[in-house]
């Protein structure tokens, strides 16, 4: 079942993308997945949004480092590629590429999965922090041709104030 996240926010997916029911490690716990038209043998780039509230001793690395061991534990095998920090002082950020070994679809698979952790604080609550975590995992091969797309949908990611654009 999908879950909520913290904050309501809007984006926009990508030209083709197509909503779809979120599937995978830690599937109950994403709030919106979203699967490329254009399989890659077999397989369909996703991107999928997840978030929560970060307890004040937490931090964008240790949700990273969370993140990656969860994906050590479901794939044969996964490696933190590259990882650095976004954003400003007033909207942190972290971007973090895995590549990993793992079966889906029956089938074992090279991929990579590359990871946004969005910080947002309460305007009224300084020390209630949320995350919105917004990942791509693509096959090795069809990642970098989806990359561009992905980070349009980052670019497109806001707050939803409910106000009319």
């Amino acid at each position: 079942m999908p879950t909520e996240l913290p904050v309501p926010i809007e984006f926009r997916l990508p030209e083709g993308w197509l909503p779809a029911k979120p599937s995978g490690v830690d599937a109950e716990d994403v709030a919106f997945a979203a699967v490329h038209p254009d399989p890659d043998g077999g397989f369909a780039a996703s991107i999928a949004v997840d978030g929560g509230f970060l307890a004040e001793a937490e931090t964008l690395d240790g949700l990273a480092d969370a993140s990656a061991e969860r994906l050590r534990n479901g794939a044969y095998a996964a490696e933190v590629t590259h990882r650095r920090e976004a954003g400003s002082p007033d909207a942190p950020a972290l971007t973090q590429r895995l590549a990993l070994t793992a079966t889906a679809g029956g089938v074992r698979r090279d991929l990579v999965q590359s990871q946004v952790y969005l910080l947002l604080q309460d305007v009224v609550d300084p020390h209630k922090r949320a995350v919105i975590r917004l990942a791509l995992t693509a096959t090795a091969a069809q990642h970098d041709a989806v990359l561009g797309e992905f980070q349009d949908f980052v670019r497109s990611v806001r707050p939803d104030t409910g106000a009319e654009a």
